[in-house]
């Protein structure tokens, strides 16, 4: 992966092969910490971090929607009776307070938030795919785009970013807010009816499909209606270039080469 500045995120897509850090370099690192970002740099084309609110609304890169996981909040006593201890019913100072990365390779690490992880990609002319999770159930749709939209717009980074969320919802939303900020359409388990015309709708410039409903045809179909592609999750060295020779645009995978 070449350092070349490039000019904002549809400029990369016209790049071949891209490779994106799936959380960051999760395979060396605590996922999504700021420590997995920084082993991403130079190993990747772009990094995937996933984002959800506190209860005090401050985005934080975090992607299950409970704690226990990849924290030590079940160990801490105070904690012990809010269980299942999910991020949307902590504060961040309260989030603060636990440790995100003894459970992968017993080193404290601490929460990653939003603001922090769009200075660091601004710093290093790194490109950030921006995964927001589905809040629906906690928060009002327009409450989540206007504070993570705003944050970037504040840091002055839209160059750099890319939207994406299995919630189609928030992308129509993000589109509106800030139409230069590319936008892409997850999806797992099997493909929306009417593939192309959807995604079409939802305005998104790329679609990010599960490694297991990709097929060529689909492939083929979406690049030639104009849609980048991007592929989650891909770990073996021999699939990866099957997708590429398909047209692919980049593969999210877990496994970085140096």
């Amino acid at each position: 992966m070449d350092k070349i500045k490039i000019m904002n995120f549809l400029k990369l897509f016209k790049k071949p092969n891209l490779i994106a850090a799936h959380r960051g370099d999760r395979s060396q690192k605590p996922e999504n910490t700021l420590s997995a970002l920084v082993s991403s740099i130079g190993k990747c084309d772009f990094i995937e971090i996933d984002i959800q609110l506190t209860k005090d609304l401050v985005p934080v890169i975090i992607h299950d929607d409970t704690l226990e996981r990849t924290s030590n909040v079940s160990k801490i006593e105070k904690f012990k009776n809010r269980s299942p201890w999910k991020v949307s019913d902590f504060t961040e100072e309260e989030l603060q307070s636990l440790d995100f990365g003894s459970w992968f390779n017993h080193k404290y690490k601490p929460l990653l938030t939003l603001g922090k992880a769009l200075s660091f990609v601004k710093d290093n002319h790194q490109f950030l795919n921006i995964e927001i999770k589905d809040m629906s159930s906690s928060f009002k749709d327009v409450t989540v785009v206007d504070i993570i939209i705003d944050m970037i717009s504040k840091t002055q980074t839209e160059h750099l970013i890319l939207i994406s969320s299995f919630y189609h919802p928030y992308l129509s939303m993000c589109k509106k807010r800030s139409p230069k900020i590319p936008t892409a359409a997850l999806q797992k388990y099997q493909h929306p009816n009417m593939l192309i015309d959807y995604l079409h709708t939802l305005h998104v410039d790329a679609y990010h499909p599960q490694d297991m409903i990709t097929n060529q045809k689909t492939v083929s179909s979406l690049r030639e209606a104009g849609f980048f592609v991007n592929v989650f999750a891909v770990n073996k060295t021999k699939r990866k270039k099957e997708l590429f020779d398909w047209g692919v645009n980049g593969v999210f995978t877990d496994f970085l080469e140096t």
